[in-house]
């Protein structure tokens, strides 16, 4: 089976719940307590800085049963909330945080040039993510898999929104953080590559354009990593729940496993276009799960219980193979009667949770 390996950013939070400027510190404690990694270490399981100190980021280490990917996901977030309780702190996976903040670049060259630059919109990204690996075996094979999943990844963001407050307001969105992120130039989803010859043609576009600063600013939707051999999807906000950033991983790879299988035959549907997949996103970001979302085959608005059956059977023959189908059957169910992330956030505000209140709960979430 492939490998799945996942990272998540986290808010690092006072104990009145408000973002607090303290990633440096919690790094420095981190790394003191992490054993050196052997000569053939496999990546993952390390603490890492994000774009402000108000922010960490962990990564699993690559994993092909869902139970171990689990069992890493809770790992990485107790070693970070640890960390953080060190510099008087907590984790919370929130993609955006509830309170007016203005965020803390981080002390590094490379980041402050992007602030400089990139002025508002580089001020503005006191976001987090959840990026899901999957391997592949080279980039022909993650260009065949990036081309097939663009069409799914609004339903992947549906799934995962949990960003609804930005800067002491109810945006009206499930995912405001993918709103925010969208201000990149480079970020959203793209055009068919068809081969791996025209992604390279494409990101050394991108680069002598002189907009963006090197390779890492290519902000895809999903993109063939330049550390791993793996392609690696952008979509998710970070999930309150563990378990959800595990399907998140499911379904990636179920999708990946689906295009290399179908890669063989005619194409099965036409490829839509960009402008539809930009609309698909936007619905999923402003309904999450609560109202409709664009059928990825059909690009009518319908249920959005709909669209994720639909998207559980299309990956279905994939989910069997990897001995998948009935955890992800029963998560999805679990998070469809539940809610997602800003389900829950605007749930808490109904039963009286203040902005200190409701980041507690997502700290006690995060942790769970």
């Amino acid at each position: 089976m492939r490998s799945i390996g996942i990272e998540e950013e986290f808010l690092l939070v006072s104990p009145d719940g408000t973002p607090r400027a303290v990633a440096a510190a919690v790094l420095q404690h981190a790394s003191a307590r992490m054993p050196e990694p052997a000569p053939d270490s496999t990546p993952g399981g390390e603490l890492e800085k994000e774009f402000t100190q108000e922010q960490v980021e962990t990564s699993t280490h690559p994993c092909t049963e869902l139970d171990a990917l689990l069992t890493e996901v809770r790992s990485g977030r107790a070693r970070a909330d640890a960390s953080a309780q060190h510099a008087g702190a907590r984790v919370a996976a929130l993609g955006t945080a509830p309170q007016r903040v203005a965020a803390t670049v981080i002390a590094n060259h490379r980041a402050r040039q992007i602030r400089t630059e990139f002025g508002q919109v580089a001020r503005d990204q006191l976001t987090c993510g959840c990026h899901v690996h999957v391997e592949v075996r080279d980039d022909d094979e993650g260009v065949v898999i990036l081309d097939h999943l663009r069409r799914w990844a609004p339903v992947l963001l549906a799934l995962s929104a949990n960003s609804p407050y930005y800067q002491g307001e109810d945006t009206s969105y499930a995912s405001f953080r993918s709103q925010v992120w969208g201000r990149w130039p480079t970020a959203g989803p793209t055009a068919p590559f068809g081969d791996v010859g025209t992604y390279r043609a494409v990101v050394r576009d991108l680069l002598a354009s002189g907009t963006i600063l090197d390779d890492g600013m290519i902000y895809f939707d999903a993109r063939l990593s330049a550390r791993y051999p793996t392609v690696e999807v952008r979509v998710p906000d970070v999930c309150l729940d563990p378990a959800d950033a595990v399907l998140q991983g499911a379904l990636v790879r179920a999708l990946a496993d689906t295009a290399v299988a179908q890669a063989d035959g005619p194409p099965v549907l036409e490829q839509p276009r960009t402008e539809v997949l930009r609309v698909a996103a936007w619905r999923a970001a402003r309904s999450g799960l609560s109202g409709g979302l664009v059928d990825p085959l059909h690009g009518t608005t319908v249920p959005a219980a709909d669209v994720v059956a639909g998207l559980l059977a299309h990956v279905r023959p994939a989910l069997e193979a990897c001995g998948d189908l009935e955890w992800v059957t029963s998560h999805l169910k679990e998070v469809l009667a539940r809610g997602n992330g800003a389900i829950r956030q605007r749930r808490w505000r109904e039963e009286g949770a203040d902005d200190s209140a409701l980041v507690a709960r997502a700290v006690e979430a995060t942790l769970a």
